[in-house]
């Protein structure tokens, strides 16, 4: 069996420089290479248009350019667009993008498929493949740049971590991704506009702090008590609300970042005055900006409803009693399977 081609976005400048020499051109081509690659978004050699053809040869000879392809798009009567990205290996993984007046938002995939199992969330019944590398992160923004771009004649300002997979169990790659999104030779945006969720893995967290990272965090709560996180996030027994309170804690003291609390509710689960009470003494004892309530959006293996109008309103009403700054937060896309805990490649994995 043959030894597959080193992807040539793996490659660090010395290594592209090391090439070049090794097959006498000039340095300078390094810089072409490299702007093709980060800059001007190139997903072939082919397109590398001021390179030589002989040289354009060589490369697709000595390198793979695994890039990620939009397979399929769908448009929400509400202007989101969920697409669908297939990898170099034939897997496929969701995107959306979501536009307000105000912002053209990126929510992107860390990984192909899920390990977590969490039970309102479809991508959470799909077994994990693999991990997304660093460079179909990247392209992931990209593509929906270039959706925005051309639907809104905008460009993003600001990219969510928040679609299949649990972006800090693949750590390496998000950091990677992140690196190369706010990097002037990339696409240079800045990472305070960008937010990572996690459903909650202690050690990563306060791993970002300790690697003091500029961009937001947002952990997903979704429930007030151990006792009913455990039904609902698996994740919860090896890392409860306590261990994660301290995490939280430790992050914000290393870094001062903007920490957001995601709760989804459910009608007769997490949605009682006794609840918004739990969670209003979990928000007293995390530095947290915001609380974002978040309606529940149907999948066809969670036996859970959203609640009542009346409901929502008066699980809010509790929460702006106790002066939590709490934010109902309406889905978008529902009608396309793009909203919250919705993406799982309901037509092919």
């Amino acid at each position: 069996m043959s030894t597959p081609l080193p992807n040539i976005r793996h490659l660090s400048v010395p290594e592209l420089e090391e090439y070049f020499l090794s097959i006498d051109e000039k340095k300078f081509r390094v810089k072409q290479v490299h702007e093709w690659i980060w800059q001007k978004h190139a997903h072939s050699f082919d397109e590398m248009s001021n390179l030589s053809k002989d040289l354009r040869a060589k490369l697709a000879k000595n390198f793979s350019f695994p890039a990620l392809r939009v397979d399929a798009t769908q448009h929400s009567d509400d202007g989101t667009i969920k697409s669908r990205f297939k990898t170099f290996d034939g897997h496929m993984i969701e995107g959306v993008l979501i536009p307000t007046d105000e912002r053209k938002t990126a929510c992107v995939s860390s990984q192909i498929g899920c390990s977590l199992s969490c039970k309102f969330c479809a991508t959470g019944y799909m077994d994990r493949k693999r991990n997304l590398t660093y460079d179909e992160i990247y392209d992931q923004v990209v593509l929906i740049n270039q959706q925005s771009e051309k639907t809104f004649q905008k460009k993003l300002t600001n990219i969510v971590f928040m679609g299949m997979g649990e972006p800090l169990m693949n750590y390496s790659n998000v950091m990677r991704a992140i690196e190369r999104i706010t990097a002037e030779d990339g696409l240079f945006m800045s990472p305070k506009r960008i937010t990572v969720s996690t459903a909650g893995v202690a050690k990563q967290i306060r791993m970002l702090g300790d690697d003091k990272v500029k961009f937001k965090l947002a952990l997903s709560l979704h429930a007030p008590t151990d006792e009913k996180r455990n039904k609902i996030m698996p994740i919860n027994e090896s890392n409860n609300i306590k261990v994660l309170i301290d995490a939280l804690n430790y992050f914000y003291k290393q870094t001062g970042n903007e920490i957001t609390l995601e709760y989804i509710l459910f009608k007769d689960l997490n949605d009682s005055e006794k609840d918004a009470q739990d969670l209003t003494r979990i928000y007293r004892q995390v530095p947290a900006d915001l609380i974002n309530i978040i309606e529940y959006n149907p999948i066809d293996a969670f036996r859970f409803a959203k609640p009542t109008e009346e409901g929502i309103q008066s699980f809010m009403g509790i929460l702006e009693t106790n002066k939590v700054n709490a934010r109902l937060r309406r889905s978008r896309g529902k009608d396309i399977d793009a909203a919250c805990g919705q993406l799982a490649n309901k037509d092919k994995q």
